[in-house]
Protein backbone atom coordinates (compact mmCIF):
# COMPACT_ATOMS: atom_id res chain seq x y z
CA UNK A 1 0.00 0.00 0.00
CA UNK A 2 2.80 2.55 0.78
CA UNK A 3 4.39 1.97 -2.86
CA UNK A 4 0.99 2.38 -4.52
CA UNK A 5 1.11 6.17 -2.33
CA UNK A 6 4.68 6.67 -3.32
CA UNK A 7 3.61 6.16 -6.66
CA UNK A 8 1.01 8.20 -7.03
CA UNK A 9 2.87 11.14 -4.83
CA UNK A 10 5.32 10.66 -8.03
CA UNK A 11 3.16 10.50 -10.73
CA UNK A 12 0.95 13.65 -9.08
CA UNK A 13 4.50 15.71 -8.57
CA UNK A 14 5.53 15.12 -12.59
CA UNK A 15 2.07 15.94 -13.48
CA UNK A 16 2.02 19.05 -11.69
CA UNK A 17 5.83 19.86 -12.68
CA UNK A 18 4.83 19.22 -16.11
CA UNK A 19 2.04 21.46 -16.14
CA UNK A 20 4.17 24.55 -15.24
CA UNK A 21 6.80 23.79 -17.39
CA UNK A 22 4.26 24.03 -20.09
CA UNK A 23 2.59 26.85 -18.81
CA UNK A 24 5.87 28.98 -18.48
CA UNK A 25 6.94 27.55 -21.97
CA UNK A 26 3.60 28.93 -23.66
CA UNK A 27 3.64 32.10 -21.75
CA UNK A 28 7.08 33.17 -23.05
CA UNK A 29 6.47 31.92 -26.44
CA UNK A 30 2.72 33.62 -26.43
CA UNK A 31 3.31 35.81 -29.43
CA UNK A 32 0.81 36.58 -32.14
CA UNK A 33 2.39 36.24 -35.54
CA UNK A 34 2.87 39.48 -37.81
CA UNK A 35 0.70 39.40 -40.57
CA UNK A 36 2.98 38.88 -43.88
CA UNK A 37 1.47 40.73 -47.31
CA UNK A 38 2.05 38.94 -49.73
CA UNK A 39 1.88 39.69 -53.62
CA UNK A 40 2.55 37.74 -56.95
CA UNK A 41 5.91 37.09 -57.15
CA UNK A 42 5.81 38.07 -60.88
CA UNK A 43 4.03 41.74 -59.29
CA UNK A 44 6.93 44.33 -59.62
CA UNK A 45 6.55 45.87 -56.75
CA UNK A 46 8.70 45.00 -53.34
CA UNK A 47 7.79 47.75 -50.84
CA UNK A 48 4.75 49.72 -49.97
CA UNK A 49 4.48 51.79 -46.99
CA UNK A 50 1.74 51.43 -44.49
CA UNK A 51 -0.22 54.47 -46.13
CA UNK A 52 -0.13 52.70 -49.84
CA UNK A 53 -1.25 49.87 -48.50
CA UNK A 54 -3.97 51.22 -46.67
CA UNK A 55 -5.02 52.74 -49.72
CA UNK A 56 -4.95 49.96 -51.67
CA UNK A 57 -7.02 47.48 -48.94
CA UNK A 58 -9.68 50.41 -48.68
CA UNK A 59 -10.19 50.59 -52.79
CA UNK A 60 -8.44 54.19 -53.58
CA UNK A 61 -5.67 52.84 -55.24
CA UNK A 62 -6.55 50.09 -57.80
CA UNK A 63 -4.16 49.84 -60.58
CA UNK A 64 0.04 48.21 -59.78
CA UNK A 65 2.21 50.02 -62.31
CA UNK A 66 1.47 49.04 -65.59
CA UNK A 67 -2.44 49.53 -65.20
CA UNK A 68 -2.44 45.71 -63.74
CA UNK A 69 -5.71 45.65 -61.83
CA UNK A 70 -5.21 45.32 -57.90
CA UNK A 71 -7.21 41.96 -56.54
CA UNK A 72 -7.73 42.00 -53.03
CA UNK A 73 -7.76 38.98 -50.99
CA UNK A 74 -9.47 39.25 -47.33
CA UNK A 75 -10.28 36.46 -44.85
CA UNK A 76 -13.59 36.26 -43.79
CA UNK A 77 -15.23 37.56 -40.42
CA UNK A 78 -13.48 36.32 -37.33
CA UNK A 79 -9.84 35.24 -38.53
CA UNK A 80 -6.49 36.29 -37.14
CA UNK A 81 -5.96 37.84 -40.58
CA UNK A 82 -9.05 39.74 -40.35
CA UNK A 83 -8.69 40.58 -37.08
CA UNK A 84 -5.18 42.89 -37.62
CA UNK A 85 -6.23 44.16 -41.27
CA UNK A 86 -9.00 45.81 -39.57
CA UNK A 87 -6.87 46.87 -36.49
CA UNK A 88 -4.12 48.18 -38.56
CA UNK A 89 -4.78 48.69 -41.78
CA UNK A 90 -8.48 50.13 -42.21
CA UNK A 91 -8.35 50.79 -38.85
CA UNK A 92 -12.45 49.98 -38.18
CA UNK A 93 -14.33 47.77 -36.52
CA UNK A 94 -16.02 45.01 -38.54
CA UNK A 95 -18.92 46.79 -38.86
CA UNK A 96 -17.60 49.98 -39.98
CA UNK A 97 -16.12 47.84 -42.91
CA UNK A 98 -19.03 46.45 -43.89
CA UNK A 99 -20.43 49.80 -43.69
CA UNK A 100 -17.22 50.96 -45.50
CA UNK A 101 -17.72 48.88 -49.08
CA UNK A 102 -21.25 49.24 -48.65
CA UNK A 103 -21.43 53.09 -49.03
CA UNK A 104 -18.26 52.61 -51.37
CA UNK A 105 -20.75 50.74 -53.67
CA UNK A 106 -24.06 52.95 -53.28
CA UNK A 107 -21.19 55.64 -54.60
CA UNK A 108 -20.10 53.84 -57.77
CA UNK A 109 -16.68 53.94 -56.34
CA UNK A 110 -16.24 49.84 -56.17
CA UNK A 111 -18.19 47.34 -57.63
CA UNK A 112 -17.56 44.68 -54.77
CA UNK A 113 -15.85 44.34 -51.33
CA UNK A 114 -12.11 42.35 -51.48
CA UNK A 115 -12.46 38.75 -51.96
CA UNK A 116 -13.25 36.84 -48.59
CA UNK A 117 -10.99 34.06 -49.15
CA UNK A 118 -11.88 30.82 -46.17
CA UNK A 119 -8.01 29.92 -45.59
CA UNK A 120 -4.46 30.70 -45.31
CA UNK A 121 -4.13 28.27 -48.34
CA UNK A 122 -6.37 29.78 -50.48
CA UNK A 123 -5.07 33.35 -50.56
CA UNK A 124 -1.80 32.19 -50.82
CA UNK A 125 -3.31 29.67 -53.98
CA UNK A 126 -5.10 33.19 -54.85
CA UNK A 127 -2.25 35.19 -55.01
CA UNK A 128 0.09 32.76 -57.09
CA UNK A 129 -2.67 32.26 -59.58
CA UNK A 130 -4.21 36.28 -60.20
CA UNK A 131 -0.94 38.14 -61.35
CA UNK A 132 -2.79 41.58 -59.68
CA UNK A 133 -3.49 39.77 -56.17
CA UNK A 134 -2.44 40.71 -52.71
CA UNK A 135 -3.26 39.22 -49.36
CA UNK A 136 -2.48 38.95 -45.94
CA UNK A 137 -1.29 35.75 -44.44
CA UNK A 138 0.06 35.00 -40.81
CA UNK A 139 4.17 34.78 -40.88
CA UNK A 140 3.98 31.75 -39.79
CA UNK A 141 2.22 30.19 -42.92
CA UNK A 142 4.87 32.05 -45.22
CA UNK A 143 6.27 29.48 -47.55
CA UNK A 144 9.29 29.43 -49.98
CA UNK A 145 8.49 31.27 -53.38
CA UNK A 146 6.08 33.53 -51.65
CA UNK A 147 6.67 37.38 -52.68
CA UNK A 148 6.40 38.98 -48.87
CA UNK A 149 6.73 42.69 -49.36
CA UNK A 150 8.82 45.09 -47.22
CA UNK A 151 6.16 47.90 -45.17
CA UNK A 152 7.51 50.60 -44.17
CA UNK A 153 10.94 49.03 -44.76
CA UNK A 154 10.50 45.90 -42.77
CA UNK A 155 9.70 42.06 -42.94
CA UNK A 156 7.56 39.96 -41.00
CA UNK A 157 9.52 39.72 -37.84
CA UNK A 158 11.65 42.53 -38.10
CA UNK A 159 11.61 45.52 -35.47
CA UNK A 160 9.18 48.69 -36.47
CA UNK A 161 7.66 46.33 -38.28
CA UNK A 162 3.79 47.80 -38.08
CA UNK A 163 1.31 44.73 -39.04
CA UNK A 164 1.21 42.66 -35.46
Amino acid sequence: MRKAAKIGTWFTFAFVLGMVLVSRSSAQTNTTPDLAVIVNPKNAVDSLSLNDLVKIYRGERQYWKGNLPIVLLFRPPGSYERMIALRVIFQMTESQYKQYWVSKIMRAEATAPPTELFSGGMTKEGVMAIPGAIGCISATDLRPGMKVLHIDGHLPGEANYPLH
